[in-house]
């Protein structure tokens, strides 16, 4: 892999981005960073939160500005929030500082990984797997645009995952 180049984890919520993520670092001397984790932070509240204080506009907007800051850095791995990949402008960033790797998952295993979860605003009230496979249907020409390359992660560990996608880049 080539040092100077960030490593890009994109999928839908639950796809194992962020498991995937600290996988990787622990495997290797790479810096790991969570994209929501940073906007939390900045931000002093939660997603849901952010997304009901200011709206999903504004959460969208910080993305992109956490992602600029990060594509100016090298030989990271950037986890990335589920709906990042839905303005060109994140995808172009992503692909001119590095390697964006999609991680996917049948919805069938996207809602085993969430349904016990409280932090996913856009499936509030709507925690089924139906919902989810539309959600994921609107999103995957926006996936297709942005990867460079893809892994499946049904039934696998983090740890496997993290050795592939080694393995490819």
């Amino acid at each position: 892999m080539q040092r100077d180049k960030n490593i890009y984890l994109i999928g839908f919520m639950g796809a194992g981005k962020s498991s995937v993520s600290r996988a990787m670092a622990e495997l290797s001397d790479l810096e790991e960073v969570d994209m929501d984790a940073v906007i939390v932070s900045q931000e002093g509240m939660s997603i849901p939160h952010i997304f009901e204080k200011k709206g999903e506009a504004y959460f969208r907007k910080a993305e992109t500005e956490v992602l600029k800051e990060l594509a100016g850095k090298q030989g990271i791995i950037v986890s990335c929030g589920g709906g990042t990949i839905l303005k060109e402008e994140n995808r172009e960033i992503m692909k001119e500082s590095g390697e964006v790797v999609f991680l996917s998952a049948a919805p069938e295993t996207i809602f085993e990984r969430v349904k016990n979860g409280r932090n996913r605003p856009l499936l509030n009230g709507h925690m089924n797997v139906e919902y989810i496979r539309g959600l994921m249907e609107e999103r995957m020409p926006y996936y297709e645009l942005a990867k460079t390359k893809e892994i499946i992660t049904d039934g696998r560990s983090p740890q496997k995952i993290a050795k592939e996608i080694f393995a490819i880049i």
